[in-house]
């Protein structure tokens, strides 16, 4: 008997390839009825061909912690998930409305500041967010760009709403894995793939490398462009090699490159080149330690100086953190309608501030129900999920956040939407989020697809990579 989805239980959840009464979605169908029809033992048979496939490629990525410096397979379930076209426009033209916004909003805050002058968001939540540099006041980007590169975490709730959950300015990290589950479930798929009229993503590569140059000073018809690494040790290291061989760049560390007579230029076999633009996958802290951090060993000394003269450019923009802050994320709405005049398309999750007195008086009375998250954290970390917490983990979090309440936040606690995972050779639901990727040189552009990260874990709402989760290939379809 082959896998059908008979027994399938969505929960009350809202399920993405199958509708509450059991009938699939219109445009999962072809799938499903294709994946009924595979004789027994068919599906798992190509889930291990996936997986196998995975490894080949060295589809890797690094754990830190208990098993630090582990390599792992990033996990992979080989049911994809289907976005339909009408809801792609939507979420398209929602990420262009934010991060057109965000893009001015960094502008103001690291220049004239009208926002926190008009008191629309409190000058002390700028001036005090860990993320916000005072290096780059005054500092002039090349072509008024900041964000070039983001990666915005959506996810759905019971009623099919899509909300943004957060945004990732600064190294949004995954999407090598994005690209690479393409190519595995193309060849796990291949008729239902043609005939579903998936839109490709196999072109990111090339619009990155676009994005890049467009970036480069004096308008020079053929830069150099680099990806800057902290090394092989980096948890994303498989993805800074992967890229900067997908663009045919150089992948440099920073003993690689060297500030001389005003520009940065990279060794080689051949001497000096000089670099005109720099895609770091590094944190601020570390680039240059005149700047910042001047313990680090992973920078470029004197790369701020040269990126001041316009001399080479970086993406992303240094600084870029302070919109990635989760209690600046709060006053999304009112930073679109202020910079924008519009209402925001795409909504946040309602989120509470913890620095507002008010505000943490209910979020320490309902912590039970609440997830709290610390503002500057990632992936998961600094985080409590209030129905799945303990007592002791609430008092504990409790005293955090009267201790430091500007480094909270807390939100309701979503039912998130699901997909089917393959699990011990049955279907069940795992609860998932989307990473779309957004490119801004030219204009904005939303790769249609992104990364789908699944919570394996039964019941977890952690998709973190770090914390047991793995990805679906996100196919949206063209009509």
């Amino acid at each position: 008997m082959s896998l059908n989805f008979n027994e399938y239980n969505t929960e009350s959840f809202y399920d993405e390839l199958i509708e509450a009464s059991g009938i699939p979605r219109s445009g999962a169908r072809l799938l499903i009825e294709r994946i009924e029809s595979l004789p027994e033992g068919d599906v798992l048979s190509r889930q291990h061909a996936a997986e196998a496939a995975m490894y080949n490629m060295g589809i890797t990525f690094t754990v830190y912690g208990s098993d630090e410096g582990t390599e792992k397979i990033f996990p992979f379930d080989i049911i994809p998930r289907i976005v339909e076209a009408r809801d792609w426009v939507y979420i398209d033209r929602g990420l262009k409305q934010r991060i057109h916004a965000l893009n001015l909003f960094l502008d103001d805050i690291y220049h004239e500041q009208k926002i926190l002058k008009d008191r629309i968001i409190p000058a002390e939540m700028i001036l005090s967010a860990s993320s916000f540099r005072p290096q780059c006041v005054g500092l002039d980007v090349p072509r008024g760009i900041w964000c070039h590169i983001t990666g915005s975490d959506l996810v759905r709730d019971r009623d099919g709403q899509h909300y943004v959950l957060e945004d990732n300015l600064r190294c949004p990290s995954g999407v090598s894995y994005m690209l690479e589950n393409r190519q595995v479930l193309k060849r796990t798929f291949p008729v239902v793939f043609e005939a579903s009229k998936v839109r490709p993503v196999d072109d990111y590569s090339a619009r990155l490398l676009e994005t890049l140059q467009f970036l480069a000073p004096d308008n020079m018809h053929s830069p150099t462009v680099v990806v800057l690494t902290p090394g092989m040790y980096n948890s994303a290291y498989f993805e800074h090699s992967f890229l900067a061989q997908q663009m045919g760049v150089e992948l440099v560390e920073g003993s690689d490159l060297v500030v001389m007579d005003g520009f940065v230029h990279m060794r080689t076999t051949h001497g000096f080149q000089r670099v005109d633009v720099i895609y770091r996958r590094m944190d601020d802290d570390f680039i240059d330690p005149n700047a910042f951090r001047a313990d680090s060993m992973l920078g470029v000394p004197g790369l701020m100086d040269v990126y001041r003269h316009g001399r080479v450019a970086l993406a992303n923009a240094p600084g870029t953190g302070v919109a990635d802050d989760k209690a600046v994320y709060a006053y999304l709405p009112k930073i679109v309608k202020y910079y924008l005049g519009e209402d925001m398309l795409l909504p946040n999750v309602p989120t509470y501030i913890c620095a507002d007195e008010k505000e943490r008086g209910y979020v320490l009375a309902n912590l039970d129900k609440l997830v709290v998250k610390a503002t500057n954290e990632s992936g998961g970390y600094g985080m409590l999920v209030g129905p799945h917490s303990t007592p002791a983990q609430r008092t504990e979090f409790a005293g955090h956040i009267r201790k430091n309440p500007r480094n909270y936040i807390a939100q309701p606690t979503l039912a998130l939407s699901r997909a089917p995972v393959l699990v011990d050779n049955q279907f069940e639901g795992r609860h998932i989020d989307l990473r779309p990727y957004i490119l801004y040189g030219k204009d904005i552009y939303v790769v249609p697809g992104g990364l789908t990260r699944v919570a394996l874990k039964k019941g977890s709402l952690v998709v973190n990579s770090s914390q047991g989760g793995g990805s679906k290939d996100t196919w949206v379809l063209s009509h």
